[in-house]
């Protein structure tokens, strides 16, 4: 498993397809939580978060998942913990 200390701020993250995710705004009670301008649709505007657990590897300032990146999106969830879809 990644180390959370590994994962750095504006950090891209990558699905396993090379799709972009999202920018890390930072890593937060165990999750990786979304820059804003990354949310889009109804969810515009405020923090979507990634669960570590989907994290495959962290390299040259890029995160990459262990799921696609459409897979990784419909895992978002809100600040709360529910699932953003």
């Amino acid at each position: 498993m990644v180390n959370a200390s590994e994962i750095k701020e504006h950090a891209e993250v990558i699905g396993s397809d090379g799709k972009h995710v999202g920018t890390v705004d930072r890593v937060e009670g165990g999750r990786i939580k979304l820059t804003k301008g990354d949310s889009t649709g109804a969810h515009a505007g405020h923090h979507h978060f990634i669960e570590m657990n989907l994290v495959k590897s962290v390299d040259g300032g890029r995160v990459q998942l262990s799921v696609a990146g459409q897979d990784a999106v419909s895992h978002e969830e809100e600040q709360n913990g529910r699932s953003v879809n």
